[in-house]
């Protein structure tokens, strides 16, 4: 792949680059990494997988583009995308991360990024894509409670059950969640939506918060805060600050809940274990 990258990455940047080395990256569990460094002493980020992941790749630069573009926050540059080799690539501007960072700005930039809606108010994206490797379906909705029941529980759940997952109370749990759902209007927000703390960091350089491995599409913003809570967090002054920019709607707490069984269903869909366990326990609680 090295000419091929060395290709994107010149007609990305406007100028002449060479490989200079290649050194793996870790962290991720479903694509490899890279930092590709020139001669010259600049450095890229390169995502691959098999050719046959191209398109997720695809979807994933789109995403990245359309974040970047609202400015709100940082996003990581799109340098090139494609096949070579029989991989599929994905080239990214560098960033030297570090984990700690002023987390009120990362909530108000946050908060910021929410506010920006989709044009006619419906639910979706202009394309279906991907969270983590699950299809992730985005068709419009113009109601948010059958965009989530549709595109988002229903289909977890019948990949479970494809997958050996039996859930008895699976109906009840659908239909417990558009009525959850049925008198919530929230706004169509621009989302991350695959929001927490493995795909969020501070640049080195300066501090300023930066978002990346985004699944992107419009809906309840409550869904980036829920899933942002779930592994540990992003710790109170993040959730403060975001509270103050664009303070939460009532019900809230309960949400949470519902919206959390959506990323446990794809965790045990992606890798299986306890993850079916966890799922009993959240539908009980849900119809409790």
């Amino acid at each position: 792949m090295k000419a091929e990258l060395q290709s994107a990455i010149a007609d990305a940047i406007g100028g002449g680059f060479q490989v200079a080395n290649v050194d793996g990256v870790g962290g991720g569990c479903i694509n490899r990494a890279w930092r590709v460094r020139g001669v010259s002493g600049e450095s890229f980020l390169v995502k691959s997988n098999a050719a046959v992941k191209v398109e997720m790749f695809a979807t994933e630069a789109e995403a990245l583009v359309e974040l970047a573009a609202t400015g709100a926050i940082r996003i990581p540059r799109v340098m090139g995308q494609g096949c070579a080799g029989g991989e599929a690539f994905l080239v990214l501007e560098w960033i030297e991360l570090v984990s700690v960072g002023d987390a009120g700005l990362m909530g108000s930039q946050l908060a910021a990024l929410h506010r920006i809606v989709s044009g006619d108010g419906r639910f979706g994206w202009r394309r279906d894509n991907v969270i983590g490797e699950t299809p992730q379906a985005n068709g419009w909705c113009d109601q948010w409670a059958e965009f989530f029941v549709e595109r988002r529980l229903r289909p977890q759940l019948a990949m479970a059950a494809r997958g050996g997952a039996s859930f008895e109370n699976a109906d009840l749990v659908l239909a417990r969640a558009a009525e959850l759902l049925s008198s919530h209007r929230p706004q169509a927000s621009l989302l991350h939506g695959d929001l927490w703390s493995g795909n969020a960091g501070f640049a080195s350089a300066d501090g300023a918060p930066v978002l990346y491995d985004p699944a992107t599409y419009f809906g309840d913003r409550e869904t980036d805060l829920a899933f942002s809570e779930f592994f540990g967090g992003f710790g109170a002054e993040f959730y403060r600050s975001y509270e103050k920019a664009y303070p939460l709607d009532e019900g809230y707490a309960l949400r949470k809940a519902l919206y959390n069984l959506y990323h446990v269903l794809n965790h045990l869909n992606l890798f299986g274990g306890g993850y079916a366990e966890q799922a009993r326990r959240m539908m009980a609680a849900l119809l409790a």
